[in-house]
């Protein structure tokens, strides 16, 4: 039973470490498609761009933020959001969080459960990540317009590591004792 066990158990990290690889290193693939020069291709980066449509959610998201603060934006070239008559932030590659939810994907797509379950877990939790990297992204923007200092003098990306690694362990915990997590059917 304990072979049985260790096997699983194997099996799994082996199944998470390639896809996290594939989401991760194929999303830095993706980027270089998407991005003139070197590999661009015209079609991918119509089409495939994921990467940017995450970042224009991003521009959407934190202005909606911002206007809850009081403050009116307007988005630039080279996602740029900016306060009107203010200062602005850009979204740039380290912003989207492709690392957490490329973990995520990965761990939930590696447990052995029924694939509708899988799907439910995996949009919820990227949905969340989402959400979390949006509220950063606009109260970012709205703290540097209104001068307020990072806590503790650590960098908003830092602080969104630390968050979104601590909402994907609870989510981990969640994951792991939801009853249909229980039943290993694929």
């Amino acid at each position: 039973m304990g072979f049985v066990n260790k096997n699983s158990f194997l099996f799994f990290v082996v199944k998470f470490l390639f896809l996290f690889a594939i989401f991760y290193f194929g999303t830095i693939f993706f980027i270089g498609l998407a991005a003139p020069g070197g590999f661009y291709s015209s079609f991918f980066s119509h089409y495939f761009d994921y990467v940017s449509w995450l970042k224009i959610s991003y521009l959407k998201g934190a202005s909606i933020i911002a206007s809850l603060f009081g403050y009116s934006t307007i988005e630039e070239p080279g996602y740029l959001i900016r306060v009107i008559h203010a200062r602005g932030i850009i979204i740039a590659y380290d912003c989207v969080g492709f690392g957490v939810m490329s973990f995520w994907a990965a761990y939930v797509l590696a447990a052995s459960i029924k694939f509708s379950m899988k799907l439910k877990w995996l949009l919820g939790g990227l949905f969340l990540l989402w959400t979390i990297n949006t509220l950063r992204i606009g109260l970012f923007l709205v703290a540097i317009n209104k001068n307020w200092p990072m806590p503790f003098n650590i960098d908003h990306h830092t602080w969104f590591n630390i968050f979104a690694y601590g909402i994907i362990f609870i989510m981990m915990l969640l994951f792991n004792y939801a009853p249909e997590s229980k039943s290993k059917q694929q």
